[in-house]
């Protein structure tokens, strides 16, 4: 229990005087708990939480419901959890928001990786882009199933003429972790990309967003 952990080994106390950044993460996520069980420490509540999600990675992947199973876990501890991983998230991408300039599938990696990796299903964005490759719009035109994401390219064009756009990237992401482009991912590319010619806004580059890799069908000579 916590009261047998010495004051100066507790979370609170160690956070004050070692900062958040010496904290192991079952540390700090005990410092947001604030409260174990009856016998469980907040810490070694945090550890077992963090053992059965696999990481702060599968604990970000959590819904409030899946949390409120867990042992020790209630609603307001859950919302505490998702609060604070959300934030981490808003954080990881605030700077990189401020000025989305497209020079490379990296740059797009860097622009939507924290909002997509987490995801269940396939989401299926498109970034529209003006002369100066500068971000002007951003939509999801399309939500999936576990391994399928579907847009049709009127709907694609559509969206990219309401904003006068002058080019587009596609950008969906695996929710397996692995970006490496389906069969299916490249056809429907080819589609997109034959359309493009036809309207006369050309799609640049379709990227695939996995666990902290992407895979680029232009760099892949696909399209």
């Amino acid at each position: 229990m916590l009261r047998e952990v010495p004051e100066d080994e507790r979370p609170r106390e160690r956070m004050l005087r070692a900062g958040a950044s010496g904290m192991s993460n079952a540390e700090l996520l005990a410092v947001i708990l604030r409260t174990g069980t009856r016998n469980e420490s907040a810490v070694t509540l945090s550890q077992r939480l963090l053992l059965q999600a696999g990481g702060l990675r599968g604990l970000a992947d959590r819904s409030a419901e899946q949390l409120c199973e867990q042992r020790g876990i209630g609603t307001a501890k859950a919302l505490q959890l998702l609060a604070a991983l959300e934030l981490g998230r808003r954080m990881a991408r605030a700077e990189l928001e401020a000025s989305p300039i497209i020079r490379s599938p990296e740059d797009v990696s860097t622009l939507v990786m924290e909002d997509l990796r987490y995801l269940q299903q396939e989401h299926f964005v498109a970034l529209f882009l003006n002369t100066k490759n500068r971000v002007v719009g951003r939509e999801t035109l399309s939500v999936g199933s576990l391994n399928a994401a579907i847009v049709h390219p009127r709907e694609l064009f559509r969206a990219a003429v309401k904003r006068s756009a002058a080019s587009i990237i596609c950008v969906h992401n695996h929710p397996s972790g692995d970006p490496t482009p389906s069969a299916e991912d490249i056809q429907l590319t080819h589609r997109l990309v034959e359309a493009g010619h036809i309207i006369g806004i050309e799609v640049l580059d379709h990227v695939v967003i996995g666990d902290r890799r992407y895979a680029s069908l232009k760099e892949r000579g696909e399209m």
